[in-house]
């Protein structure tokens, strides 16, 4: 599976690795993706979900029904 957050949607962007004398190679950032799962009393059922650590915080803060149906509504999530 590739490498893009099923809740916020963040995936690899390009860049640049910088050397001392200013010479310039293509390099990719990552996000940082995690496999987590979670428990949703809404539906009595365990998630298994590939997100990065900010949308981890964001689950925390709004609660995974909520979230989960916001990336639904979005098109990041079945």
């Amino acid at each position: 599976m590739s490498r893009i957050c099923q809740i916020t949607g963040k995936r690899p962007i390009t860049g640049h690795h910088v050397s001392h004398s200013n010479i310039k190679t293509k390099r990719w950032f990552y996000p940082n993706i995690q496999t987590k799962r979670f428990y949703v009393p809404e539906e009595n059922r365990w998630v298994t979900l590939k997100v990065s650590t900010k949308a981890i915080r964001t689950i925390n803060k709004k609660g995974i029904y909520a979230t989960m149906q916001e990336a639904r509504k979005k098109g990041f999530l079945k």
